[in-house]
């Protein structure tokens, strides 16, 4: 524990091992990861003295801090450490105690046994992601009290130094439990706040004049910047996580609202490259800034990086829209295409839109017509052999379904695969956090058939890089279903001993070829 940092929580981390330079594969700084150590270790001491009936405001402060040291979300040292003094604010206000840097944080974590290490960091980066949902769903006014407590709980279990690993397993499944929860009462936040999706078309072009990219995942965020640019001039795009938005009438009710601009997050770098209007980043997907677009970059809610104009809690984003006039946008209408040449991609396939063609569905099944459902989804990330889950969906037969989410679907989100039953072989069922829409259908499916899940013609080829991933992942494995394929590598956090767990328990096996894995499930 000599180095500059140690993180090994995302895909994409040094050597498969952890990074622990003066800089994270990522693009975070040694400070900043250190800082988000320290900013863990208040979390762990709030966790410790809220008890087991945490009042609003610990509630709201956990979810900032486990939500703010998810990958990519703040490259902003000065951030971070304001959070983390009102957290220890709050830890004193309640009479708890805080932990120095040796005592119960993640430095002590990180040299444990490296089977409890393991165990621990599913817990921990599960929590992670599950905050994210959770925060998204409190900003639209949806809140479970036995998701909030579960925070707390799970905290006290990275920091009982006595657990073994039989208890801290049961944690882990725990924590897929109450995701699960979460997913669902983030999914009532949605459909309530903006409607039930429906199958949109949305297009890759960006017409002329003044434009908005939006980036992220926060629909809230969205709204009121679809209400604030009305009337002036000035359209908007979303651009990675923030597609499935179309899809949701009160959301595409504003006719400014125009297509999707660029592919996922890791290509931003390129992509916004002297762009000629804003981006407003709501939640994590930033990547360190480059110089050619780094005076039209704003952030907002948690995300943070150091130089950029941050909107406030007012959400007053009239410098946003000034920059996007000031800029003007392009002189005339502009092609974009996806990675393999489509004009347009498709979205609104979630469980409200497939379960009311389920009679058609099952009728397909039975009949032949469609042999195989496969979801491949999951994060895009930068690491090379990701071109596998492009491959893999392009080999698919045309009697077979790809059901798809989160950003690793813009690896052939826009391919044009054909249709079955009047269905597009592709159904693009929305956001990471959509997974619930992906859960029901299946669970949907299984009772129309009579079987388990796991007897279902289904596969899933998931890919991850960040801590919703991980969240999602205990789901999965907490409803109990094998057999899943996932890559590019399997986490470095996971041991021999952890991984022959999930092993021996659901089969889960990492990817191979798309040729050698399609034989393998469609035989």
């Amino acid at each position: 524990m000599t180095k500059e940092m140690f993180c090994f929580q995302c895909e994409q981390t040094a050597g498969c091992t952890g990074c622990t330079g003066k800089m994270g594969v990522c693009g975070k700084p040694a400070d900043v990861a250190n800082a988000q150590d320290d900013l863990t270790r208040a979390l762990i001491a709030l966790a410790q003295a809220a008890g087991e009936h945490p009042e609003a405001e610990s509630v709201h402060l956990m979810r900032a801090g486990l939500f703010t040291t998810i990958t990519n979300v703040s490259f902003n040292r000065e951030t971070e450490e304001e959070l983390t003094n009102r957290i220890r604010g709050e830890v004193a206000r309640l009479g708890g105690k805080e932990y120095g840097a040796d005592e119960h944080g993640p430095l002590s974590l990180w040299s444990e046994n490296e089977d409890i290490r393991s165990l621990k960091s599913l817990i921990l980066f599960g929590l992670r992601g599950m905050a994210a949902y959770a925060y998204h769903a409190a900003v639209l006014g949806y809140e479970d009290d036995v998701v909030n407590a579960f925070f707390f709980e799970g905290l006290r279990a990275v920091a009982n130094e006595s657990a073994g690993a039989d208890e801290l397993l049961a944690v882990v499944l725990k924590v897929g439990e109450v995701n699960l929860k979460c997913m669902a009462l983030l999914d009532q936040a949605n459909t309530e706040s903006y409607g039930t999706p429906v199958p949109t078309t949305v297009p890759l072009t960006v017409e002329k004049g003044p434009f908005i990219v939006v980036s992220g995942h926060d629909l809230k965020d969205l709204q009121l910047l679809l209400e604030q640019t009305a009337g002036k001039g000035v359209n908007v795009y979303t651009h990675g996580e923030m597609l499935p938005a179309h899809a949701y009438p009160k959301l595409k009710a504003h006719a400014h609202l125009k297509g999707n601009f660029g592919t996922a997050w890791q290509n931003q770098q390129k992509e916004f490259a002297n762009i000629p209007g804003p981006v407003l980043f709501t939640t994590n997907c930033i990547m360190p800034v480059r110089d050619s677009y780094a005076d039209r970059i704003f952030t907002t809610e948690v995300v943070s990086y150091p130089g950029m104009v941050h909107i406030g809690e007012d959400k007053d984003f009239t410098p946003v829209i000034e920059k996007a006039l000031a800029l003007g946008g392009y002189a005339e209408d502009t092609v974009f295409t996806g990675i393999n040449g489509g004009a347009t991609v498709t979205t609104g396939f979630g469980h409200g839109t497939v379960l009311g063609v389920a009679d058609t569905v099952i009728s397909a099944v039975k009949s032949g017509a469609i042999r195989h459902f496969f979801l491949v989804g999951g994060c895009d990330g930068a690491k090379p052999g990701r071109n596998y889950y492009t491959d893999f969906v392009r080999q698919t037969p045309s009697d077979t379904v790809i059901l798809t989410l989160a950003c690793g679907k813009y690896r052939f989100n826009d391919m044009d695969l054909g249709t079955i039953g009047g269905l597009p072989r592709i159904l693009d069922m929305g956001q990471c956090n959509d997974a619930y829409s992906a859960i029901r259908v299946a669970v949907a499916l299984a009772e129309a058939f009579e079987c388990g899940v796991n007897d279902l013609p289904l596969s899933m080829v998931l890919s991850w890089y960040e801590q919703k991933a991980v969240c999602i992942l205990l789901t999965l494995l907490h409803l109990g279903i094998k057999n899943i394929l996932l890559g590019p590598t399997l986490p470095a956090f996971v041991s021999p001993n952890v991984l022959k767990i999930l092993i021996d328990n659901y089969n889960i096996a990492p990817i191979s070829t798309p040729e050698a894995d399609l034989a393998k499930l469609l035989g």
